[in-house]
């Protein structure tokens, strides 16, 4: 916890990129993706990015290699969808520890081996937590309200298993990520200090909402500023926001919660809005020039991309957040 806390303080930390996007890359098709051990499996698993940690270890190794050298402090481990909740999608419920626990351990190897490089910079891994796909506060169906397509205990379990492995694997610290639904979200920090407390230890942890479109709120209706206050009681290292929204149409959410907290603030905006193809466009520059806003009014300590972002969007970030010091921590919390 220190180690991260200390770099904190020093410069502003870079988050890596897209793993999807960078994925997308090697064209895998059906059979990468069951490799020899699933080749009879019986649901078609294309898609599911989170078996490749078990099926094509090597290119998540040169994905986190790549960003590392971009200039990332800190990469995430390739467990998005790494709950059973997600997996039920494929039939690989079962498989949730050995996912987490493999994409953590890869992830902590290339950490490690850079680390060992330089010493000064030493690099750490988040361990990935997405919001699953169903939603906790709302119904998915339009003429009955009152359903919910899981409970928050169904949640708390799937997350706490997730956790669990994660850590076991060697995750330095857990990003809540993309949160559309709080509700979601406090399942999984409950489910994180259920851990913490039976482990006895002190785990660093990020939660970064998505504003899902130009009403400034998240799907579940709230604003950035009521997002901040409605999980302030957990001790969280950083809160932000990532996914969604390029860049410049995330800063005044930014703006919103940097005065208003005393933990640290993330982005990790895409690269701009995806295009009629659901391709992003926007150039490392063109990111770039965005994100040197945040930088200018001291809005942010991490800074990474999200969809559509690749090692030489990250290393643009990283050369302008070298240049800027770290947001200060607001020492009384104005909320």
């Amino acid at each position: 916890m220190s180690n991260i806390q200390q770099a904190l303080k020093e410069r502003i930390l870079v988050l890596d990129g897209a793993m999807g996007t960078m994925l997308q890359r090697y064209k895998f098709t059906e059979e990468d993706f069951r490799g020899e051990r699933f080749k009879d499996y019986p649901t078609p698993l294309q898609g599911n990015n989170d078996l490749l940690s078990i099926t094509q270890p090597q290119a998540i190794k040169e994905v986190h290699a790549k960003y590392f050298e971009a200039g990332a402090d800190i990469v995430e481990t390739n467990t998005f969808s790494g709950t059973t909740i997600a997996m039920a999608d494929y039939h690989m419920e079962d498989l949730v520890y050995e996912l987490n626990y493999q994409s953590a351990k890869i992830a902590k190897e290339v950490a490690d081996e850079f680390t060992a490089k330089e010493p000064h910079k030493p690099r750490f891994v988040a361990g990935s937590i997405g919001p699953t796909n169903r939603t906790a506060s709302m119904s998915p169906d339009v003429n009955d309200p009152g359903y919910r397509a899981v409970t928050f205990d169904e949640l708390r379990i799937a997350y706490k298993q997730q956790v669990e492995a994660l850590l076991d694997g060697g995750a330095d610290l857990l990003l809540v990520e993309t949160v559309f639904d709080t509700l979601n979200a406090k399942a999984a920090l409950f489910a994180i200090e259920e851990v913490k407390d039976e482990r006895n230890i002190d785990v660093p942890v990020m939660l970064s909402g998505t504003i899902t479109d130009a009403s400034g709120r998240t799907l579940s209706g709230q604003t950035a500023e009521a997002f901040l206050i409605s999980v302030s009681h957990i001790p969280l290292l950083s809160i932000g926001f990532n996914c969604a929204l390029g860049a410049n149409l995330l800063q005044p959410h930014l703006e919103a919660i940097a005065n208003k907290t005393d933990f640290a603030i993330s982005a990790h905006p895409n690269a701009g809005l995806p295009n009629a193809f659901g391709e992003y466009d926007e150039s490392p520059e063109e990111m770039g020039e965005q994100i040197e806003e945040y930088l200018k009014k001291n809005l942010i300590n991490i800074i990474g991309g999200c969809c559509g972002t690749t090692p030489e969007h990250i290393k643009v970030i990283a050369d302008l957040a070298a240049k800027y010091k770290p947001r200060k921590a607001v020492e009384t919390a104005t909320l």
